[in-house]
């Protein structure tokens, strides 16, 4: 289970508490465009489809059939190593909210392999083409095709 993260302190800033109030949180461009990709190539999915296990987590793309779940995951909330990056205000909060949502993923992923799904986590930045590639991969591995 995933660490508890302490209550938020209150935004820095009104314009940074406008900003965060409109984030996406699914339906992000990277999801839409790695989403498309994948339908025009014949793929056929799931979206926001419930983790076996937690059903308060979802899947970003779900190829039921296959047990192929696939995450297109934030730089910024996933703590990716090459973009990521730590606030300043209010780092303390951040750090941990960022380290309980790295703790989540992990979570989520071991529920999923327990559950005899495979995981296919990409990071937003990476082209769809990298990301298509990786899918198809699990998805043949799994015996499915499109």
């Amino acid at each position: 289970m995933p660490p508890a993260v302490p209550p938020h302190p209150g935004a820095s800033s009104p314009q940074v508490s406008a900003r965060m109030s409109v984030a996406a949180r699914r339906d992000t461009a990277p999801e839409v465009a790695l989403r498309r990709a994948l339908h025009a190539a014949g793929y056929r999915f799931r979206v926001v489809h419930p983790v076996p296990g937690n059903r308060r987590r979802s899947i970003d793309i779900a190829f039921t059939r296959a047990r192929v779940a696939v995450f297109v995951d934030g730089c910024f909330w996933h703590g990716c190593p090459v973009h990521g990056t730590q606030p300043r205000a209010n780092s303390d909060w951040w750090r941990a909210k960022l380290d309980a949502n790295r703790a989540r993923d992990e979570d989520t992923d071991r529920l999923l392999r327990e559950a005899g799904w495979q995981v296919v986590r990409v990071w937003e930045h990476e082209s769809v083409a990298t990301a298509v590639t990786a899918v198809r991969e699990a998805l043949a591995t799994s015996g499915a095709g499109p």
